[in-house]
């Protein structure tokens, strides 16, 4: 199927490709070594089914909302990494960092009596700080990013056992805190935000035809426009009305419905990053330094600025993974930010499709990556397997997708698609 040329009331030719001749390109794209996140997205659906065969309970309307809670944390974590990866370097400091901040916003709400509204600034502005000295490290003194980091991971870990007095464990009574992670929207309210996602998906997806129209630039087949938006609403709806169940053991004591209130919160921040990348100069820039550093310097982009932005994003939102973790644990402790979290949240990056090599990668990567993470985790939990065989599986897969990314790399390479 050949694509098709039409005239706009203005003079201006508009090529239009049929469905066929666009899935066609989409096949040799794949073939051709980019392949993005469709091997996570076939992963996921693999083990939701698995799980869920093997446990029937894994699909019930409780443990579909526990997921959202499970991976939260991660997944903001992961979106801020992603940036940093995108230049191909790394931040090993983003799982303890996330601790120092919500530690900072823990302390100040509960030992000094600070309300959430001033709390939490603070918090998030401490990531700002910790992600600008790392970038100012690296950038100015040409420290390599594995080195700075890993003096932060070490150093962080020190700072929140200081702030938490050696070990004291910090609980968190504020409401507002508690609720990020913890409580959920009301039914209407639910259903309303499904209803407006939707519509301004479909708002977005026909002014960027038309906009490309009338460019004269070639426009996507309105086949495929419409069956993107109807695939968003059958995911979203299915989700609200899968959510909007009662969960509660005792529904007349208290009733548990509705979606948790930290899925839009990752919504909008995958609107917000999606757009920086995408639609703006800066994000331009980020993936011109992460494709050929030098080119990008003598093109006029100011590098050491990028580098030190990156690890600003990324500081930031391990700060926001970090309140988000403390409001789901009601407190914070000298493990918070610890443990698996940095390994996870790296995970989710590259399972999601995010190339370690740099120039490679989209903010949805972290929530398909931090998805697939959850899901391995709850099912496995399910299933009765120990916190070892968690990791171990969770291993594989990740030294799975970077695999397919370097294979995809030479493949790209050898077809000339870099």
């Amino acid at each position: 199927m050949t694509p098709t040329t039409t005239t706009t009331a203005g003079g201006v030719q508009v090529i239009r490709p049929t469905v066929g001749s666009h899935l066609n390109d989409y096949w040799a794209r794949v073939r051709g070594g980019d392949i993005g996140s469709l091997p996570a997205v076939l992963g996921l659906i693999l083990l939701c089914l698995i799980f869920g065969i093997a446990r029937p309970t894994f699909f019930s309307a409780i443990n579909f909302a526990n997921l959202f809670s499970q991976g939260a944390a991660v997944i903001f974590i992961a979106m801020g990494l992603i940036f940093v990866l995108l230049l191909g370097e790394i931040d090993l400091s983003a799982g303890f960092a996330s601790g120092v901040c919500g530690a900072v916003m823990a302390i100040l709400l509960t030992e000094h009596g600070w309300e959430w509204f001033t709390a939490i600034p603070v918090a998030l502005a401490t990531g700002l700080v910790i992600g600008f000295g790392l970038g100012f490290l690296v950038s100015k003194l040409g420290i390599p990013s594995f080195v700075v980091t890993l003096a932060g991971f070490l150093a962080f870990q020190g700072i929140l056992l200081v702030l938490l007095s050696g070990g004291t464990n910090v609980s968190i009574r504020d409401t507002f805190v508690l609720a990020v992670a913890n409580n959920n929207m009301s039914a209407a309210l639910s259903w309303g935000l499904a209803v407006v996602a939707v519509t301004a998906y479909a708002g977005l997806q026909f002014t960027r035809v038309r906009g490309r129209a009338a460019r004269g630039l070639v426009t996507e087949p309105i086949g495929i426009v419409l069956g993107r938006i109807v695939a968003l609403a059958v995911l979203l709806f299915a989700a609200v009305a899968v959510l909007t169940q009662e969960r509660s053991i005792n529904p007349l004591i208290i009733s548990v419905k509705g979606v948790p209130i930290v899925a839009p919160i990752i919504a909008v921040a995958l609107v917000v990053w999606t757009f920086v990348l995408g639609r703006t100069t800066f994000g331009r820039h980020i993936y011109a330094v992460g494709g050929n550093t030098e080119a990008a310097r003598r093109a006029g982009i100011p590098v050491d600025r990028i580098r030190i932005s990156v690890f600003v994003i990324g500081s930031f939102m391990a700060a926001i993974g970090g309140i988000v973790a403390a409001s789901r644990a009601n407190s914070v402790d000298p493990n918070s930010g610890g443990s698996n979290v940095l390994l996870y949240a790296v995970g989710a990056a590259v399972i999601g499709g995010t190339s370690l090599f740099g120039g490679k990668g989209r903010v949805l990567d972290a929530v398909i990556g931090g998805a697939v993470i959850a899901v391995i985790d709850n099912g496995m939990g399910l299933m009765g397997f120990s916190a070892g065989q968690k990791f171990i599986f969770t291993g594989l897969i990740l030294l799975a997708a970077a695999s397919v990314d370097a294979l995809s790399r030479r493949r790209a390479a050898a077809t000339g698609n870099r």
